[in-house]
């Protein structure tokens, strides 16, 4: 009797999860106090960290949805949108999002644009690809701050981030183009703020929830969504905590040094790039901690905000668990958005050095991280990116209907 391969295979798909599993449970009888304070710690990064920058533009952009700006959003800002990543108007609003508040954010409003059928599966994983970022006040105040202790780094890693995710939207443009598109929008200059208002009407209608209940779900979701955020965190925590124990960082910082051995990088990154393959805020620690060049320092921090590491994944995995979007391209994009950055960081470094010098002394957070700070600093950043899309969307209909 011949043994199908694929149904070998198929009995097989469990069996590193299993060992996985057992490795875990196995370190924690054997290791019970230092996966303790890993998970502590992973915990005081959740509530102290996480919960104040993401709560509120969680429950913001829950509103948001129920109210049908979305929809309003998708109607004014196509003119912009569509010529230059190739996602309707409505994508604006989630890149808005993703670049003020950070991951996983944007995977959560790209999975419900699709499971609402604003999106296609393609678009939904065009859109995913360029709006992941880091908190850009976890680059300019934790990163450049707290642990590089120079201001003036911050909006050279920031513009470096932005820059490489932006160009990756470029790129992601052309992905999948040829599969079928959601019918655009197109309305005169005239008549587009009328329609854009007739789009949030007609949501607020099929939504037919009192603000009451819109404000309860909000809440809700949003507190559901953070739980899961925070056991990614604390389990990656406990990971790399174990990983250590095992041994294992050593030769994953080995390897992951030899891939990015054309960057130049001093053999002294190899443990925080291990470590940020894993968990990005540990990650950039322990670049800001080892004894390397500031230059080899801003590439490292560069290479492991663009990854995001697995615990960033795990939880946009999660996001979109519910829907029929493919991670690949996102996987993808999280490479290229790496060393994309990695590289611009060192133009941002050089030639560009004297303009963001001047803009770091208005980007520079000398004050903790309170909640309201965090909140006040996130929101203006928002409402200045909406603007700035709604004035492009108009300007984008003046050119193309007076030139």
């Amino acid at each position: 009797m011949k043994l199908n391969p694929i149904i070998l295979l198929n009995k097989l798909q469990p069996l590193p999860a299993i060992i996985i599993a057992l490795s875990l449970a196995v370190a924690i009888i054997l290791y019970p106090q230092p996966v303790f304070q890993a998970a502590a710690r992973g915990l005081d990064a959740w509530f102290n960290i996480v919960i104040p920058a993401l709560l509120p533009f969680f429950i913001i952009s829950q509103i948001f949805m129920g109210l049908g700006v979305v929809n309003f959003l998708g109607v004014l800002l196509e003119p912009i949108m569509r010529p230059l990543f190739n996602v309707p108007g409505n994508g604006a609003f989630v890149m808005a999002m993703g670049y003020t508040s950070g991951a996983p954010i944007s995977a959560m409003l790209t999975a419900q644009l699709r499971s609402q059928q604003m999106l296609t599966r393609v678009e939904a994983e065009r859109l995913l690809c360029f709006t992941n970022n880091a908190s850009p006040l976890f680059m300019l105040g934790a990163v450049a701050v707290g642990m590089l202790h120079n201001p003036a780094l911050g909006p050279v890693i920031a513009t470096a981030h932005y820059g490489a995710n932006f160009c990756l939207g470029l790129l992601f443009r052309f992905y999948g183009r040829r599969q079928v598109a959601s019918p655009p929008k197109r309305y005169r200059l005239l008549v587009l703020p009328r329609r854009a208002w007739q789009a949030m009407l007609q949501a607020q209608r099929q939504n037919n929830r009192p603000l009451g209940q819109i404000l309860a779900d909000a809440v809700n979701h949003s507190f559901q969504t953070l739980i899961t955020i925070g056991g990614f965190i604390i389990l990656f925590s406990v990971i790399i905590q174990i990983a250590t124990f095992y041994g294992l960082m050593q030769p994953l910082a080995k390897l992951l040094l030899f891939i990015h051995s054309p960057l130049g990088l001093a053999p002294e990154a190899a443990p925080a790039l291990a470590a940020g393959c894993l968990e990005m805020t540990m990650g950039a620690k322990f670049a800001s901690e080892a004894a390397i060049s500031t230059r080899d320092q801003l590439v490292t921090v560069s290479l492991i905000l663009g990854w995001a590491g697995l615990s960033i994944l795990g939880q946009v995995a999660a996001m979109v668990s519910k829907t029929d979007i493919s991670l690949g391209p996102f996987i993808i994009a999280r490479l290229l958005h790496g060393f994309l950055a990695a590289i611009l960081v060192q133009f941002c470094q050089g030639p560009a050095q004297p303009v963001l010098q001047k803009l770091a002394q208005h980007t520079a957070m000398e004050t903790g991280f309170s909640w309201l700070n965090l909140w006040l600093a996130s929101s203006g950043f928002a409402l200045m990116l909406l603007f700035i899309f709604c004035a492009l969307a108009v300007l984008g209909l003046i050119a193309r209907n007076f030139l």
